[in-house]
């Protein structure tokens, strides 16, 4: 997690203190969308960072509908987000709606939120159009003393996105995704070092690589974990990787 610049660390805190009691009143209220487009764009701007009057569009244009907000840092459009009333839980049919905004204008994030719940998803425009989700905040439950907590809310800061480190944020769990961690235990270089251990600990006994790829692939890995296209993504990935770990070495 990136370290939170001690300014935007303080405008945090306060933020925090500020909006947790009325986000609660929100919810206890059960406000409505509209209601809930103007707890999020004062987030945005006394928490997040944004300027109101210049970095904060409402009801963004898009095709014959609009996005709710869009958020645009000099002068270049940021990101899109969907807002929903505080009390709607936030589904799979609210994802795609965001997707599609994004897709539609070009853009590589969007963030879905009910004010309380702010899900930030990576955008891949590619045929078939992918998906992932990179941060989940629940905002009634960050604790400002925490500097976690903290850095999660500097990923949706103005200053972080600036900075990129959401992306970077976005590369890091990608690299640790379950996915890749398979990819990688399959890989020859790793099967290799199990099975130098396993035989170390049964001399008697010959072990094969393949009968300990065999093994994970069957025992230990779970299935979903090495199939679908992230895992073809992952095998791929970690297969270029060794190959040029391989040239190097050579």
């Amino acid at each position: 997690m990136a370290d939170v610049p001690k300014r935007v660390g303080e405008r945090l805190v306060a933020g925090v203190k500020k909006f947790r009691p009325i986000v609660e009143d929100a919810k206890t209220r059960d406000v409505g969308e509209a209601d809930t487009v103007t707890v999020v764009t004062d987030m945005l701007a006394e928490l997040f960072g944004y300027d109101k009057f210049k970095e904060i569009t409402s009801e963004f244009p898009v095709k014959r509908t609009a996005c709710d907000i869009a958020t645009k840092i000099d002068d270049k459009l940021q990101t899109l987000i969907e807002v929903k009333a505080i009390g709607h839980e936030l589904k799979d049919t609210h994802v795609r709606q965001a997707v599609d905004y994004a897709a539609n204008q070009g853009v590589d994030w969007v963030v879905l939120t009910n004010g309380q719940h702010w899900r930030a998803y990576f955008v891949k425009i590619q045929k078939p159009i992918e998906q992932e989700l990179v941060v989940d905040i629940d905002f009634l439950a960050i604790d400002s003393k925490k500097d976690d907590d903290l850095g999660l809310l500097y990923l949706l800061c103005k200053e972080g996105w600036a900075k990129s480190v959401i992306e970077e944020y976005q590369i890091h769990q990608e690299a640790l995704s379950r996915f890749f961690v398979g990819a990688t235990l399959l890989g020859d270089a790793v099967l290799a070092v199990i099975r130098r251990e396993l035989q170390r600990l049964s001399p008697e006994v010959r072990i094969d690589v393949e009968d300990v790829r065999v093994v994970l692939e069957k025992d230990v890995i779970k299935r979903d974990v090495l199939e679908g296209d992230k895992a073809e993504v992952a095998r791929k990935r970690v297969a270029r990787a060794a190959n040029v770990a391989l040239k190097e070495t050579s």
